[in-house]
């Protein structure tokens, strides 16, 4: 997102308390160590660096299964903070705030792919403190007239085509790198949660869309909102559906070493089929991903993997 931004011209600072990332990173540009729900650490950051024009909230806890688990710590970290976060931007003239949201909004949706209209109905507590942050941002658009755009992700994914940045998870949440990792040898295999799902193959079904599409499709939403058009929530996906098992296929074919298997239960709280249509932020934004074929979300997250593991 930083290098998207930057490459787009704009100045970026980033407020993160690293428990999830890395500083170096953040290369360069400012970076505020804090945690975003430390609302006098983000007015000290605001105060320093305004004004701010735009702000890109993607600080979330992001596990469906640990937010089963463990749900107030999602509603404090997602809802509670994002609301000091956006009062904060409210204060200090923000005129634009993008907020990364998620497919799990929708819970089990009627049809696929997945519309904008669908029913709001999440199934488990992450889903619904992203339903939560959005709703409050249609109210303070509203009442203030800062402009928003809930983007709501599919399944992001892939590194940086040109190096040096990728997922880096501790422990590691996400189908690819970790199917990666039991191919590359670095776990003994990979846990496949349920294989009896209502689908062609008995798997789960996902839209992968890689990351560098994903930050472009934010710089042209903060972009668009500033310049006065008109925002709200947005699928941000590619429209085709791969299975865990075709995920786990191409990865054989694009690596050349197998990945071991183990079966496992289902996850509580996911959702057989998540497949977006993201035509409405495609018309809105003149956007179009460019990464997110499955050969290439793989190829680049199998060289980030293999350039900071040093295989």
């Amino acid at each position: 997102m930083l290098r998207a931004l930057r490459r787009a011209g704009h100045t970026a600072v980033v407020l993160d308390d690293l428990r999830a990332g890395r500083a170096d990173f953040v290369g360069d540009a400012p970076l505020v160590r804090c945690d975003v729900g430390d609302h006098a650490a983000v007015e000290r950051a605001f105060a320093e660096y305004g004004p701010v024009d735009g702000v890109i909230h993607l600080a979330a806890l992001l596990s469906v299964g640990e937010s089963v688990a463990k749900p107030l710590a999602y509603y404090r970290n997602n809802v509670s903070a994002a609301e000091g976060l956006i009062e904060t931007a409210v204060h200090h003239g923000a005129r634009a705030f993008v907020l990364s949201s998620t497919a799990a909004v929708y819970g089990h949706p009627e049809s696929q792919p997945i519309r904008e209209d669908a029913p709001i109905a999440p199934i488990n507590p992450y889903g619904a403190s992203k339903s939560m942050v959005e709703r409050i941002l249609a109210d303070v658009e509203a009442a203030h007239g800062m402009r928003y755009a809930a983007l709501r992700y599919f399944n992001a994914s892939g590194a940086d085509p040109e190096g040096g940045i990728g997922e880096c998870h501790e422990p590691e949440l996400h189908l690819i790198p970790l199917a990666l990792e039991a191919a590359a040898g670095l776990r003994p295999a990979l846990s496949l949660f349920g294989s009896d799902y209502p689908t062609p193959d008995g798997t789960c079904i996902r839209d992968y869309i890689h990351v560098t599409d994903l930050a472009r499709a934010h710089v042209l939403a903060v972009e668009g909102l500033l310049e006065g058009q008109e925002g709200g929530a947005f699928n941000l996906g590619t429209g085709i559906g791969h299975s865990n098992r075709e995920v786990l296929d191409a990865v054989e074919r694009v690596v050349g070493l197998p990945v071991p298997i183990l079966p496992a239960d289902r996850r509580p709280g996911d959702p057989p089929e998540l497949v977006a249509d993201a035509s409405r932020f495609r018309e809105a934004f003149g956007w179009e991903p460019k990464h997110s074929d499955l050969d290439t979300i793989l190829e680049t997250a199998w060289q980030w993997l293999s350039s900071s593991r040093g295989l």
